[in-house]
């Protein structure tokens, strides 16, 4: 089975082989993203083990978000021992997001 994550907008969407499925709670994605994912492989008849193959969209978009589905992906491909494919179809041992900018990060203030 194909898992396709993205979490770069602002509705997450899971694909498992031709099922479609979203995640609109973008506030709490990283606390229920691994029970939603859990819930709908059940749905297909499916569990962890049986995801061969993972594509991430790694951006640009959402900086939480792509950060959140990076680790899980990453997470994910790593217990299985699976590849994990890019929007482009390049193979990764671990995938790392792409923010479309540098960081804007404020300077101290002490």
């Amino acid at each position: 089975m194909k898992m396709c994550l993205n979490t770069a907008g602002e509705v997450c969407e899971l694909r498992l082989n031709k099922e479609v499925y979203f995640f609109e709670d973008k506030m709490h994605l990283a606390e229920k993203i691994f029970s939603f994912i859990e819930e709908k492989l059940t749905d297909c008849g499916a569990n962890w083990q049986d995801i061969t193959e993972i594509e991430f969209f790694t951006g640009p978009g959402s900086f939480t978000g792509l950060r959140i589905g990076a680790a899980v992906v990453n997470a994910v491909a790593d217990c299985l021992g699976i590849p994990i494919l890019d929007q482009n179809g390049r193979q990764h041992k671990i995938v790392l997001p792409d923010y479309g900018r540098p960081a804007r990060i404020s300077t101290p203030r002490k």
